[in-house]
């Protein structure tokens, strides 16, 4: 057998007798990608599906950038979104490319053909047809339908994408490489974070050298400098790189702190209008420590839009913490890498300073159960590939204790119940906060607050999804939130109309592992009982919390209701009781017929005689009667549910000036603020 070249060509037979070459394939070369050119083709993955939801991602990982930015310094967030819409021709110009008449009609996918044509007007001739006969007939005229054009690329639509806020900024050297280089960011480490892959603004610079070719603007500028640091740069996606266009330091005469971020992109406004304007009205209810103003900018006037989502208090939630690893949580990988990265020289510190839930004597139980190759003072980075792994099958079996949720920043049941008062209007609320729990060593916490009535809201269950004080709007189905509201509350049990009444659900999950399924970790999945379980039980506090309010209003509307039958028939009642009344009078008065009934009964019945007490007066003494039934009741209705229904004003803490000093009491529901 002969061991030649595995590219070389041997004949074979064809069936008319001829041979033909066929030539073996070569070996595949060894290629690699970087992290920009994975995510450039697989964008879907961080949500960049299409043009529509592309603009929303945008929109939403610049918010969310610009919250974190403001937290992170402890200062209320004021976040300004502006969308302008940019046509064909200004897109040309801003990229120096002029504008062309066409030349062969026929090539581009909107020209319409011969066939194309008649078929068209002969439709349009039917149509006029039986217009004319329903008019003859008097019959309704229908509109023309407007006919759909065929939308090409060429068609496309672009727009420019800036967001400010006043936050920390960036620090100049750093801007570069916090755009233009993928999976690297100051977020990674265990801790509650809004982000779901730490792309942030770079997967928005990577749609913008996709669909338009034009760099990111960023300006930016810390409190502690005297400049401001301007940056134009795009990425270079094959090498995972930033591509720097213009990179300066410029005079700061506002003495302003934070960020501008501008990008220019593709998208669809049209069809993704409803969820950006969704999204921030869900943001400014799970922020309402924030300012919020958004601007959509239109070539024609009458479709722009101009929207703010005023700060409704000053309290923020505290920022979330850098924990450690609880050791149920550790796979090998990040075993081995805790011990590449720790400082500590030996086992026993290594347990102790890396992991969650493990003091010295549990540590020291815990070597001891490792085998005689442990010891204590066993160096950490001397460790077999042997050891590590019985290090990992004893951190499964052991039992440790579950982690706390200190390191979490929930919300708030004070921020929440605020949040859907300010931007829902309800007629009643209710908020609960569960405490922390686990699942597979991550601490969870869930906020759930159920409200009915309101303005802008549906009939029926409205579901407002939030994971790391984010909205989740799009999978609603699948997610345990929408399961658990529409499958396992019993809502008539609560005297709540699960189709009638207009109820809003609202659900918080915080945590340093978000359980997110699919591939755009857009929903949290059904199948974790822990969450699961949580997520009921904090709807069923709240549920239960309406329920009493609801029945004090129902018996208070039953008393309304009899109050007014009472009035309605006082007339009719004090004719008929006074004409027994002097009937009896009459009987009494005479001897012969005297009744046998006491004094004060004597005597009441001789003043109906003597008309002191008339028909008239009767009438009155029971209107006053049924009024002070009714004051009874009202006292005790308004005494017993501790609030005053009519009339109702909201009342809001207002910004303080920085000079003066005081200190909040907080309870789960309100605020107290006592100035020094």
């Amino acid at each position: 057998m002969d061991g030649g070249d595995s590219s070389e060509e041997s004949p074979v037979q064809t069936k008319k007798g001829k041979s033909k070459a066929v030539q073996k394939p070569k070996a595949s070369a060894l290629k690699q990608k970087s992290p920009a050119e994975f995510f450039a083709e697989n964008k879907n993955i961080a949500g960049f599906d299409n043009p529509g939801k592309s603009l929303y991602t945008t929109v939403r990982e610049l918010v969310e950038n610009a919250l974190d930015s403001a937290e992170s310094i402890a200062e209320l967030p004021f976040v300004e979104v502006t969308i302008e819409e940019i046509n064909r021709s200004k897109f040309n110009s801003m990229i120096g490319l002029i504008d062309r008449e066409r030349i062969d009609e026929a090539l581009y996918g909107d020209f319409e053909t011969d066939k194309a044509r008649e078929k068209r007007l002969a439709k349009e001739a039917r149509f006029q047809e039986v217009q004319a006969k329903n008019v003859a007939l008097g019959k309704k005229v229908k509109e023309p339908a407007s006919s759909k054009a065929i939308k090409g690329r060429g068609d496309a639509s672009f727009y420019r994408v800036t967001c400010k806020d006043n936050g920390r900024g960036m620090s100049h050297d750093d801007i570069p490489n916090m755009f233009g280089r993928v999976l690297s960011g100051t977020k990674y480490g265990l801790k509650q974070t809004r982000g779901k892959f730490g792309l942030g603004a770079k997967m928005a610079l990577i749609w913008s050298k996709m669909s338009t070719g034009l760099p990111i603007e960023i300006s930016s500028s810390m409190k502690s400098q005297s400049y401001t640091s301007f940056c134009r740069l795009d990425i270079d996606i094959h090498r995972n790189i930033p591509h720097i266009h213009l990179h300066e330091k410029r005079d700061d005469k506002e003495q302003w702190h934070g960020a501008e971020i501008q990008v220019v992109i593709e998208g669809n406004w049209t069809t993704y209008r409803s969820k950006i304007l969704h999204y921030m009205r869900q943001m400014a209810v799970i922020t309402p420590y924030a300012q919020f103003m958004f601007r959509f900018v239109s070539e024609t006037s009458d479709k722009n839009v101009s929207i703010s989502f005023a700060r409704r208090t000053d309290v923020m939630p505290a920022a979330p913490l850098e924990t450690k690893y609880h050791p149920s949580a550790v796979d090998l990988l990040l075993i081995k890498r805790l011990i590449g990265e720790t400082s500590k020289q030996f086992l026993l510190q290594f347990l102790q300073s890396e992991f969650v839930n493990i003091g010295k004597l549990h540590a020291e139980r815990l070597i001891g159960e490792m085998g005689p190759d442990f010891s204590p003072k066993t160096p950490v980075k001397s460790l077999t590939q042997q050891q590590i792994v019985r290090i990992h099958q004893l951190f499964r079996q052991a039992k440790f204790d579950d982690p706390s949720g200190d390191c979490l920043s929930p919300a708030g049941e004070y921020n929440l119940r605020l949040g859907i008062i300010k931007e829902l209007h309800p007629d009643m609320v209710a908020t609960y906060t569960a405490s922390a729990q686990v699942f597979e060593g991550h601490p969870f916490i869930v906020e759930a607050g159920v409200s009915v009535g309101g303005k802008d809201v549906k009939q029926g269950l409205n579901i407002f999804r939030f994971a790391n004080r984010i909205p989740l709007l799009f999978e609603q189905g699948a997610d345990v939130v929408t399961r658990t509201a529409m499958k396992r509350i019993n809502w008539n049990s609560y005297k709540i109309n699960q189709t009638q009444d207009k109820i809003g659900v609202f659900v918080s999950i915080v945590s340093t592992k978000i359980p997110f399924k699919g591939t755009g970790k857009e929903y949290i999945g059904d199948d974790i009982s822990e969450i699961a379980n949580a997520v009921k039980s904090s709807l069923k506090q709240c549920c239960i919390q309406l329920k009493s309010k609801i029945v004090k209003k129902i018996q208070a509307r039953e008393q309304q209701e009899r109050k007014r039958n009472l009035s309605k028939y006082i007339g009719d009642a004090t004719g008929a009781i006074y004409s027994i009344l002097k009937e009896g009078s009459q009987l009494h008065a005479n001897k012969k017929k005297r009744l046998e009934i006491k004094d004060e009964d004597a005597e009441f019945l001789q003043k109906v005689s003597s008309r002191v007490v008339t028909k008239e007066i009767l009438s009155e003494k029971l209107a006053q009667h049924v009024e002070q039934v009714d004051y009874e009741m009202a006292m005790e209705y308004a005494t017993q549910s501790g609030v005053r229904e009519e009339p109702r004003e909201n009342i809001y803490l207002q910004a303080l000036e920085p000079q003066k000093k005081f200190i909040d009491f907080h309870t789960p529901v309100f605020v107290f603020r006592l100035f020094q």
